[in-house]
């Protein structure tokens, strides 16, 4: 069953260019990870990481749509497999919008459990990717 969970749509006072270019590297994900996530590992496509008490997981970048969509796929042994989006849309010249969304294979009662950490992990990405980009 196909479980999708949302972040908030978020307004980032930079072009979408600039947006896309620093999620389409894993190497930058380091600024956005919560403080749960521990034995972080990132090369420009992939990366690993262990969420504090939980599991292991991965991820590599499966899609990009320059300036508008990346696309990236669950990797290792989980409960469940799962694809984290990135959708970019363009506002003006120097502003876009973005929002993350997990899309997630699980069964319901994992989903039960699984739903609320998941949108807090997308949601903390979102406010990070926007204090990042607009430090910047």
């Amino acid at each position: 069953m196909s479980k999708k969970i949302e972040s908030d749509i978020i307004t980032i006072d930079r072009p979408a260019g600039a947006i896309f270019h620093f999620l389409n590297d894993f190497n930058n994900f380091s600024y956005l990870v919560p403080d749960n996530v521990i034995n972080w590992e990132a090369s420009s496509d992939h990366c690993s990481f262990e969420i504090k008490g939980l599991a292991t997981l991965g991820m590599s970048i499966t899609e990009r749509q320059p300036d508008s969509r990346i696309v990236m796929k669950s990797e290792g042994k989980l409960p469940f497999d799962f694809l984290l989006i990135s959708s970019i849309e363009s506002i003006t010249p120097d502003t876009s919008k973005t929002q993350l969304i997990i899309d997630a294979d699980m069964n319901p009662f994992i989903a039960m459990m699984a739903e609320k950490p998941l949108a807090t992990f997308v949601n903390t990405l979102a406010v990070k990717l926007k204090e990042v980009m607009e430090g910047r």
